[in-house]
């Protein structure tokens, strides 16, 4: 059973998905207001689009990623705050149940968004 795909939005970078702070000289790291803007805006469309919760089975992640402009990108870069959105999202448990993961590059397309469909291992 493959889920249908769910379209969302392009990912922040993992550059600029987590921000560091000192308080007090301890730093720590947190989620960036744009890195939470995106996990509640995949919450929403997962919602929306009816996006089935799998719980804690083992499971496979198919990304195609339409990048918004022709710049040179690493897609990596937009794996972790996607894949901790989805967890956000409540659509797997957590990300270590991902066996398998592939991402394609798909042509450029305006505002740029990813498609993910997730299945049982």
């Amino acid at each position: 059973m493959t889920t249908a795909p769910i379209t969302l939005p392009w990912p922040p970078s993992v550059n600029s998905y987590w921000r560091s702070i000192t308080i007090a000289g301890s730093s720590r790291v947190l989620i960036s207001e744009k890195g939470r803007a995106y996990r509640q805006r995949v919450l929403v469309e997962a919602l929306v689009q009816r996006f089935p919760k799998l719980g804690d089975i083992r499971i496979r992640v198919a990304i195609t990623a339409h990048p918004p402009d022709r710049r040179r990108r690493d897609l990596d870069n937009i794996l972790k705050s996607l894949l901790d959105a989805l967890q956000h999202a409540g659509v797997y448990a957590d990300d270590s149940q991902i066996d398998e993961l592939r991402i394609v590059r798909a042509p450029r397309a305006d505002d740029g968004f990813v498609t993910v469909e997730v299945a049982p291992a």
